[in-house]
């Protein structure tokens, strides 16, 4: 699995490309030290695969080494945070 990210002037998002596939998740910028992660899409053929999770993961790690803190307003995103503690150091 490919996972990139694509930048905007608020916000971007994280791209998994598997099996011709995307899923992606969204994240708004509010200022250098905070994202929002706001959505995240995993097509019904990537389901169980383990994408949104890695998605997710690849977040944690982006905000690690970045210096930010994450809000999860995605209910995804929020329920996965909840299920792994060791990613409290970045997720508010």
């Amino acid at each position: 699995m490919d996972i990139s990210e694509e930048t905007g002037s608020s916000g971007g998002r994280y791209v998994a490309r598997l099996d011709g596939e995307e899923a992606e998740m969204t994240y708004s910028r509010t200022s250098d030290t905070l994202v929002i992660i706001d959505h995240t899409g995993v097509p019904d053929s990537l389901r169980g695969k383990g994408v949104g999770q890695a998605l997710a993961a690849h977040a944690v790690e982006a905000a690690r080494a970045g210096g930010w803190k994450i809000i999860p307003l995605c209910p995804f995103f929020k329920a996965q945070a909840q299920r792994h503690p060791e990613w409290r150091d970045v997720v508010m």
